[in-house]
């Protein structure tokens, strides 16, 4: 059963470029440590200061061993290294979840297209 764990970031939105870096170096770091990146999500309308991270694993045993994996890696290291030297992330909260699977993915019925 896969397993995805939701990242919910309070961040300060004066330092959104801050972010969208520390995220976009975790795009090479976390396939590489063996979590499934689904994304890096960054406000855009709405509330300014929230962002999130969502990364799949076949299992909580499997995030404990990418969690080790993430610990030892040198740009693992770094990006924590540069989220706590720049302070753009006030407050950090994860979630583990499963999908219904019927629910998953679903593409959107285009206006004229019958539903299966």
């Amino acid at each position: 059963m896969t397993i995805t764990c939701f990242i919910e970031y309070k961040l300060d939105p004066a330092q959104l470029d801050e972010f969208h870096q520390y995220a976009k170096n975790w795009g090479e770091i976390i396939p590489a440590c063996q979590g499934e990146l689904l994304g890096y999500f960054l406000p855009h309308e709405g509330s300014n200061n929230i962002a999130y991270g969502l990364i799949n694993f076949p299992s909580l045993a499997a995030y404990e061993q990418y969690r080790h994996r993430l610990k030892q890696d040198d740009g693992g290291k770094q990006n924590f290294a540069f989220a706590r030297t720049r302070q753009f992330i006030l407050e950090e909260k994860r979630s583990f979840l499963t999908p219904v699977p019927e629910t998953f993915c679903q593409p959107a019925v285009r206006a004229g297209q019958e539903q299966a």
